[in-house]
């Protein structure tokens, strides 16, 4: 089924390939300035950090609904072994297979496609079986720290955790930022708390995958307006799950990573920053949450720290 008209009318107000010149390959993480980290750095006051990852974990998020998308599996390689003889130092090693999404993780611009293209207008067949991305991995952000900003949906809302057919809006963002007294600018990682790892932190993958809340179609003009560099949630499908438009899947997928060029991460804890945003009556901070420079991939699990 071809996209819908109003997936490319969206799709031609929001894009910015050729903004950052042809050879660009990191979209709107150029929107992180050194005037912006100085200003986030500035937002520090009492050096409280607040860890956003999830464990990486084989009881992981992962329920199998994606194929190859598996949870840590974790095995030890050698166990306080000698390497140089009896009586010498003994060391421990270990290795892990899992999937780069499969928990608290970034989206390279390259993880998604539509029309045969990807960020900047690149062919999608660049990324390839042996060599991965050949452009626009999530190796190619030289560093990531910028302001982070709370935009704590549910809680504007006067609920714990959003239903699962609430799509996130606009008008959800703008009373967001209202209730935390706070307005995104340029450079800003915004994270959007719904509310909905609630259900995995308990014990229930399930209930957390499907139906899930998520962002709107019609978010991606919100933060291509705000010169947004990052946007991360705490859901499985960062969008709504089952789609709100008939055969558009994924469409906030292509809409950020594809047409503007904007980073998204998912299966982010924001329930402890979300408690000392509102004990501390301010929702802005500094985040840090580099990638891990896995070169040719299209993700890569993050274990990002807000800064209060």
């Amino acid at each position: 089924m071809p996209l819908p008209a109003e997936f490319h009318e969206i799709a031609k107000r929001v894009n910015n390939w050729g903004r950052w010149g042809a050879d660009d390959e990191i979209g709107t993480l150029n929107l992180i300035t050194d005037a912006v980290v100085r200003d986030a750095a500035a937002t520090v006051r009492t050096g409280q950090r607040i860890p956003l990852a999830l464990a990486l974990q084989q009881d992981g998020v992962q329920s199998g609904l994606i194929p190859g998308r598996v949870n840590p599996l974790h095995a030890m390689v050698q166990i306080n072994q000698e390497l140089f003889g009896p009586g010498t130092v003994a060391t421990s090693d270990d290795v892990v297979t899992l999937g780069l999404q499969a928990a608290t993780h970034w989206d390279a611009l390259t993880h998604a496609s539509h029309s045969g293209k990807i960020y900047n207008g690149r062919p999608a067949a660049t990324v390839t079986a042996h060599g991965g991305a050949q452009f626009s991995s999530i190796a190619a952000p030289p560093h990531l720290v910028s302001r982070g900003v709370l935009l704590d949906v549910a809680r504007a809302r006067g609920v714990d955790r959003l239903p699962g057919d609430h799509a996130v809006t606009p008008e959800d963002l703008d009373a967001a930022e209202e209730f935390g007294g706070i307005r995104v600018r340029a450079g800003d990682i915004v994270l959007v708390r719904t509310g909905q790892i609630q259900a995995y932190l308990a014990g229930d993958k399930h209930a957390y995958a499907y139906p899930s809340p998520g962002l709107s179609i019609r978010t991606p003009e919100w933060f291509h307006a705000r010169d947004v560099a990052a946007v991360a949630n705490d859901t499985l499908t960062f969008e709504i799950f089952p789609a709100e438009i008939e055969d558009l899947w994924l469409g906030v997928h292509a809409l950020d990573l594809v047409e503007m060029g904007m980073l998204q991460g998912q299966n982010w804890n924001l329930e402890g920053l979300s408690t000392a945003c509102a004990e501390a009556r301010r929702y802005g901070f500094l985040l840090s949450a580099m990638p891990e420079p896995f070169v040719g991939a299209t993700g890569t699990p993050v274990a990002p720290v807000a800064v209060l």
